[in-house]
């Protein structure tokens, strides 16, 4: 099929053998590949109840139609598998350059299953995969990992193939419930514990190479539809703020709107958010934009610390949410210690958003006299302290390290623990943009803002945040395109580029399938129904489709507030209209 190889590569950790089999046209005419593929695939091989960190527990990395071509925004893989920190389907996607190499190797998924008897590389080329001990890279953080494996692999490889590597840190190794997967540098599939599977299965770094590429349906239909974007792109308001703040820029936005998330939840305005801005980002550092291969938003910051004793730490970063959960849910004041934050979380591999938002947990609780392990909000070296125990699992850190569930059960806290199947919200408050609560409740992974970004049509006043009759029918035409852009695989920045009419354009050049915009919707629900199987298959039932008790008390500062009867009429309607109410 046009935009596919049609190949799959099962590679057996435990006895070091791989398959590559046929991925048949009837399947990725139903699902596309990316997501679709890899959910279709997880669903098939993982048995039912495997515990996420059994060896019979499938790890699926996969590109997309579009991926290692021209077209925009295209420069993403994802990975998939069994979250260990929810016990559900688990998603998380990156960018950067390696997925290029990803798809070079001529390979629509790669899946990875067993457990290696030593800590081990995979080096996966066209011709199938080569098995390599890793010992001298135990412990290692992500920079150390990645330096290394480039050092001693990446000039055995062919001349002008596309090259690249994957990589866990420490707390991948030491099995820490949200650990993340790296590449080139500080791109991260960071969120739900796909680190952590990779780590349970001995694995700590993949090396990636080929030079295989796509042979789209209509290639110059495609070279058309580029040169029309970058050419209309130019000045798009979307594109030059991406290009000039990056996401810091939401800091601001989103304490205007009284919904950045503050002091664990309490509060949605923070007073020195100032002082952790965008503004104070690019005034107090040095700042240069970066950007993923194909790709003209540049929204990545390629940040150097100017002053104090984080003086000339370099990252890519900080995200809008790794300010909201260090600067907002922690209250730290200070941009170079939100940073330095980052960087911890960034070399021992582990999620920010999780890491952040346990940290606050921590603070509240020790506030509250739940927890006797002393950290207050504000302060960062506590905090600098608590991320290196949790990494390695010593003292507190090891309660930590198992999730926001066991923690809250251990503190007698879990009508104060805010998180949706186990994993904690982005910064988004629901109780002033209502529909992110829909999002939250019903996305497949737990409380993510990413299945349809639904904070953007209500940021913009394409639909008021506090409406909620006829909000799930919008919800789900968003929900519907960008389940698309993950089949695909396509960044979630693009949203404004690609409406439908320029999605199914760049679906029917590249596959050559229907682009109109039913079929398409057909495709999305179809994916979006065998997640759900999945997760109903895995336990998943009603009461892990709500909100957290604290999103139903009204903010301190503002008083917003989404009740539990609008939160019921927005998922009902949902469920019904997504024709899953039986």
């Amino acid at each position: 099929m046009h935009g596919f190889y049609n190949r799959l590569i099962t590679i057996n950790l435990t006895n070091q053998t791989y398959e590559i089999t046929p991925v048949p046209d009837r399947i990725l005419t139903k699902y596309l590949g990316g997501k679709g593929l890899a959910s279709w695939l997880l669903y098939k091989h993982n048995p039912v109840g495997v515990d996420p960190l059994s060896c019979d527990n499938h790890l699926i990395f996969a590109p997309g139609a579009v991926t290692g071509g021209m077209t925009w925004g295209s420069s993403r893989y994802g990975v998939f598998t069994k979250s260990p920190l929810t016990g559900f389907y688990a998603e998380s996607y990156s960018g950067g350059r390696v997925p290029e190499a990803i798809s070079a190797t001529g390979f629509d998924a790669i899946m990875i299953k067993g457990k290696a008897r030593a800590l081990s590389v995979l080096n996966i080329t066209p011709a199938g995969v080569n098995f390599h001990t890793a010992a001298d890279l135990k412990g290692k953080d992500t920079f150390e990992t990645e330096a290394a494996v480039k050092n001693k692999y990446f000039s055995k490889i062919e001349k002008g193939w596309k090259t690249g590597c994957v990589v866990i840190g420490p707390a991948g190794e030491n099995k820490v419930r949200f650990s993340i997967i790296k590449n080139d540098g500080w791109r991260c599939a960071g969120r739900a514990g796909t680190g952590t599977v990779m780590g349970s299965k001995n694995l700590k770094a993949i090396v990636f190479s080929g030079d295989k590429k796509r042979t789209p349906h209509d290639a110059k239909a495609l070279i058309k539809l580029s040169k029309q974007m970058a050419a209309e792109s130019k000045d798009h308001p979307a594109v030059h703020a991406y290009k000039t703040m990056g996401t810091s820029q939401m800091v601001k936005i989103m304490n205007n709107a009284g919904a950045f998330p503050t002091r664990y939840w309490s509060a949605g305005k923070a007073p020195h958010w100032e002082q952790i801005s965008a503004d104070a980002l690019h005034n107090q550092c040095d700042v240069t934009p970066h950007a993923c291969a194909k790709c003209y938003l540049s929204c990545g910051r390629m940040t150097r610390v100017l002053k104090g004793r984080h003086k000339d730490l370099v990252l890519e970063g900080p995200e809008y949410e790794t300010l909201y959960t260090f600067g907002g849910l922690c209250m730290i004041d200070s941009i170079e210690e939100i940073i330095y934050l980052n960087h911890l979380c960034d070399g021992f591999g582990m999620d920010t958003i999780t890491a952040g938002n346990l940290c606050a947990f921590s603070m509240a609780a020790f506030e509250q006299g739940k927890s006797d392990h002393r950290i207050h909000f504000g302060d960062a070296g506590q905090t600098a302290e608590l991320l290196a125990l949790i990494s390695k699992k010593k003292g507190i850190g090891e309660l930590l390290s198992q999730g926001i569930l066991p923690t809250a059960r251990a503190w007698g806290m879990e009508d104060a623990a805010v998180h949706v199947k186990g994993m904690e919200p982005a910064g988004y408050d629901p109780r002033v943009l209502k529909g992110m609560g829909l999002g939250y409740a019903t996305s497949d992974r737990g409380a993510c803002h990413l299945r349809a970004t639904f904070y953007k049509p209500e940021l913009a006043g394409i639909i008021d945040p506090d409406q909620i009759e006829g909000k799930a029918r919008v919800f789900i035409d968003f929900e519907d395109r960008l389940t698309l852009f993950d089949a695909m695989i396509l960044c979630k920045f693009y949203r404004d580029l690609y409406p439908w009419e320029r999605l199914g354009t760049l679906i029917s050049a590249s596959t050559g399938i229907d682009g109109s915009q039913k079929n398409l919707s057909k495709i999305a629900w179809a994916i979006s129904t065998k997640v759900r199987a999945f997760n109903l298959r895995e336990g998943m039932k009603k009461e892990h489709e709500k909100l957290p008790k604290p999103f139903y008390m009204k903010l301190e500062d503002s008083g917003a507030m989404i009740s539990e009867q609008q939160f019921n009429t927005l998922i009902n309607q949902y469920l019904s209209q997504r024709a899953w109410d039986k």
